[in-house]
C-alpha cells in the first residue's frame, strides 16, 4: 500500500496536537487544585516566583507549569518581562468555578477514563458492562463540576422557560423529581430558584446521594429538597408535576422501562424534561469535535453503564432525537418535541 506523504504529514500534525493536549490535561487539574489559575486571575502579569509565593508552591515547578500553559495557549507569556498572565477569556474557563463556561471538571472525567481503561479493555473482550459505581471517584466529581456550569448557564434562563407552562407551575409551587441526579447540581439550582416548589432527587449511587445532601445543606435549600437512593424504574412517588432527566436516559439499560415509570409517576398534566447530549440521527452528522467528545465518553462510560444493567440497550451518548423519540413514545407519551438546544445538549419535552 502506497503512503501519501502529504496526508501522512497532515495526520501526524493532528496526532501531535492531540498528544500535546493529552499531556497538558493533568496540568490543568494541578493548576485548579493548587489555585494557580485563581491566583493569576486579576493579578496582572506575574513572574514564576511571584505566583509561587502567592500560592505557597515551589518556584521551579511553577515555572515549568507556566511555560507548559503558555505553550498550550492556556496562559499568555510576555517575553520582554518573563511574566505570565491569564486573559479574561482564559480565566472564564479555567479560574472561576461559578462561571457558566468553567470546564476544568471535564479533565476529571478524562482522569477517570485513564484510571479505568483496563476495565474497559476487559469489557471489550468479554462484552460485559461496567456500572457507574465501578468507576474511579474522579468521574463523579468531574461530572458535577463539568455539567453544573452548563446548567447554570441554561436551565433557568432558557430550558425551563422553553417548556409549556412549567415555569409558572414551579413559581406557584410544584412537585418535582430529578431522576439520575448525581450530586444534585441541577436539583439544587431549581430549588434555589423556585422556593415554593418541593424537589426530590433520585440516584441509585449512594455516595452521590450523600454528597448531594451535603451540598443541599450548604446551599440552604434542604428545607425544600431531599435526596434518596432509588433507580429510574422504581423511584417512589406519584402525581409529580415535573420530572427531569439530565444527561442520563442514554446510560440506562432499559430506557423505555424508565419512560413507562415516569409516565406512571406524572400527574395527568405533568411534564417530563429529558436533557440529552446533542446529536444528529446519523453517524456522519456527529463527526465533529463535540461528537468526538461524546462518542469517546460513550465508549468508556455510557455504553458500559447500560450494558451492566437489565435490558442493556446501550443507546449511547449520540443516540439522536429519532431513537429517543421512539423510546419516549414507547413509554406511553403522546406529545413529544425538542423544546430547545445548545451546542452540547438537546432538551426534549414529553407529556402524557
Amino acid at each position: 500500500m502506497g503512503i501519501d506523504e502529504a496526508k501522512l504529514n497532515a495526520f501526524m500534525g493532528r496526532f501531535v496536537g492531540d498528544l500535546s493536549a493529552a499531556f497538558h490535561a493533568p496540568l490543568v487539574l494541578v493548576g485548579a487544585e493548587l489555585g494557580l489559575y485563581k491566583a493569576l486571575n486579576g493579578a496582572g502579569p506575574l513572574a514564576p516566583a511571584e505566583l509561587a509565593a502567592r500560592t505557597k508552591t515551589d518556584e521551579r515547578y511553577v515555572r515549568e507549569w507556566l511555560a507548559a500553559n503558555a505553550a498550550s495557549g492556556y496562559l499568555d507569556y510576555q517575553a520582554d518581562t518573563g511574566k505570565y498572565a491569564i486573559s479574561p477569556e482564559q480565566a472564564f474557563v479555567l479560574a472561576d468555578p461559578e462561571s457558566p463556561a468553567y470546564s476544568v471538571g471535564a479533565f476529571k472525567i478524562v482522569l477517570s477514563m485513564f484510571r479505568d481503561h483496563h476495565k474497559i479493555v476487559d469489557a471489550f473482550r468479554t462484552g460485559k458492562g461496567m456500572g457507574w459505581h465501578e468507576h474511579d471517584a474522579s468521574l463523579f466529581e468531574g461530572t458535577e463540576e463539568f455539567f453544573r456550569p452548563g446548567y447554570v448557564a441554561n436551565l433557568l434562563s432558557s430550558w425551563i422557560p422553553a417548556l409549556e407552562g412549567v415555569k409558572g407551575k414551579l413559581e406557584r409551587g410544584a412537585s418535582v423529581a430529578d431522576v439520575g441526579c448525581g450530586h444534585g447540581a441541577a436539583t439544587i439550582l431549581m430549588a434555589k430558584a423556585f422556593p415554593k416548589s418541593r424537589f426530590v432527587g433520585f440516584d441509585y449511587h449512594k455516595p452521590s446521594i450523600e454528597r448531594a445532601r451535603e451540598l443541599a445543606r450548604q446551599a440552604g435549600v434542604d428545607d425544600r429538597v431531599r435526596f434518596e437512593v432509588a433507580a429510574s424504574k422504581d423511584y417512589p412517588g406519584k402525581n409529580y408535576d415535573f420530572v427531569a432527566f439530565f444527561d442520563c436516559l442514554h446510560d440506562m439499560g432499559d430506557p423505555q422501562g424508565a419512560a413507562k415509570h415516569v409516565r406512571q409517576s406524572l400527574s395527568t398534566d405533568g411534564t417530563w424534561m429529558v436533557v440529552e447530549p446533542f446529536a444528529h440521527d446519523r453517524v456522519e452528522g456527529n463527526l465533529n469535535p463535540v461528537g468526538r467528545i461524546f462518542y469517546s465518553a460513550s465508549t468508556m462510560i455510557c455504553t458500559p453503564a447500560s450494558r451492566s444493567q437489565e435490558g442493556a440497550l446501550a443507546l449511547g451518548a449520540q443516540a439522536g432525537e429519532a431513537r429517543l423519540r421512539a423510546i419516549i413514545e414507547g413509554g406511553g407519551f403522546t406529545r413529544f418535541r425538542r423544546a430547545t438546544e445548545t451546542p452540547f445538549n438537546m432538551v426534549l419535552e414529553a407529556r402524557p
